[in-house]
């Protein structure tokens, strides 16, 4: 089953069902209005969205209409927390080479995490709105899910339980403020603004195989200023599945029904090529590239984003059609 949110002036959009080719969709008014209406009743309200979505594969729906991504909020407009990881080592080993830093032991046995913004998300064609270009502005392309209620003390298995849907995020960084928020030892705040997250949100099923074990073996496609940048595998070199995610929250404290988790910038190790090290599947970051730079050439060369800069985000299946939709969107000024 895939679902959209769409713009309707309010705060949280109006829901939508979407049919699996991302052609036509289907407001889903009688069954709920709103995505977290569905998340805080799944077992009552998903089954009939389900019948709706079969309806609207088939070309049954009678009030279908064709599906407008540029109409969307992200699926989940606000949401009660936004948590995001750093699941593949690979790229805090990069960073963190680059700047000839040791990666601290625990790093591989325990993920690192921040708590981002979950009030105000960017849809997938919203325009990112950052106050100056000197503050390093960077793309991350991840790979996202949105919870069911999970207890406090749930292992990696209970919280795979736990998922409800899969979608992609664009998680903008502003590289020039972290160091100094880092340096205070109280994380990232200023360096973290708004999230934005794909046209749509798909359950598990919807992947096949190539959902296995809290890993999405798929391919994650950046694409700046019209460029490939990045065909990152989303899946084999993820070193903490979802579960060990959501399980590393609950260690503390219960998660509930519409918190999304993040995957951290998907990152592929460098491979032999000619005796060589190449990074064959590109980048989901421009850090990651620059730090790549810095290691080969002792600097980087790449600069980051400017104003009127585009980035695109996107996953296909292995039927060659895309399952969420892109993140396709613009840097742009404040306007004062």
């Amino acid at each position: 089953m895939k679902l959209a949110t769409y713009k309707d002036g309010s705060r949280d959009g109006q829901l939508v069902v979407v049919s699996r080719d991302l052609g036509t969709a289907h407001y889903a008014t009688g069954i709920a209005d709103r995505l977290q209406q569905v998340l805080d009743d799944w077992s009552f309200l998903s089954p009939q969205l389900q019948d709706l979505y079969e309806t609207l594969n088939s070309g049954k729906a009678r009030h279908a209409f064709p599906f407008d991504s540029s109409r969307c909020m992200a699926p989940l407009p606000r949401a009660y927390q936004w948590a995001d990881g750093s699941a593949y080592i690979n790229h805090v080993e990069l960073v963190r080479l680059a700047r000839h830093a040791e990666v601290p032991a625990n790093y591989y046995t325990e993920p690192l995490m921040y708590q981002g913004g979950s009030d105000d998300f960017l849809g997938p064609h919203d325009d990112v709105i950052v106050p100056s270009e000197a503050y390093g502005i960077d793309f991350e392309a991840e790979v996202a899910v949105v919870t069911a209620d999970v207890g406090m003390t749930a292992t990696p298995e209970q919280a795979l339980e736990g998922i409800r849907l899969v979608m992609l995020a664009n998680d903008v960084s502003l590289r020039n403020l972290i160091p100094d928020e880092l340096a205070k030892s109280f994380g990232f705040f200023q360096s973290k603004p708004a999230t934005s997250f794909s046209p749509v949100a798909a359950t598990l099923d919807e992947f096949g195989d190539a959902w296995d074990q809290g890993r999405l073996h798929l391919t994650v496609q950046s694409t700046w200023n019209g460029r490939t940048v990045g065909m990152c595998d989303a899946g084999k070199e993820m070193t903490f599945h979802f579960g060990q995610l959501i399980a590393h929250i609950c260690k503390t404290r219960n998660v509930r029904a519409g918190s999304i988790i993040g995957s951290g910038t998907v990152s592929n190790r460098a491979a032999e090529v000619n005796g060589k090290k190449e990074w064959t599947k590109g980048y989901s970051c421009i850090a990651e590239k620059r730090a790549i730079e810095t290691i080969l050439d002792g600097k980087p060369a790449t600069e980051y984003m400017k104003y009127g800069d585009t980035i695109r985000i996107e996953m296909k299946g292995r039927d060659g059609q895309s399952i969420f939709g892109a993140i396709d969107q613009k840097i742009a000024p404040l306007s004062r």
